[in-house]
């Protein structure tokens, strides 16, 4: 659920909206008079967009993703442990 505020209102409740933000992972959005909106989103939660949107750049890569997430949501393959898949791409544990 998104909280939508006023410049004044957060102003006046920031630790209380920074509480919601951080612990309940709501997104604010505070209203400006005569600005754009704002959006205050946990920084755990704006890293993790910005890395699937890298991720999603490449429609190469973008494709195998979705491809492995629907295979992944039907149930399809094995589960692998993570010592097999760093074997599988060479990586050390």
């Amino acid at each position: 659920m998104t909280i939508q505020t006023t410049y004044t209102q957060a102003r006046d409740g920031l630790a209380k909206l920074l509480d919601h933000v951080t612990h309940d992972r709501e997104i604010v959005l505070i209203q400006r008079r005569g600005e754009e909106e704002v959006a205050m989103i946990a920084a755990s939660e704006l890293e993790s967009l910005m890395e699937t949107a890298y991720l999603l750049r490449s429609p190469a890569n973008a494709e195998r993703l979705l491809s492995a997430l629907g295979r992944a949501l039907k149930g399809d393959g094995e589960p692998k442990s993570l010592e097999v898949l760093r074997s599988e791409v060479s990586l050390e544990p």
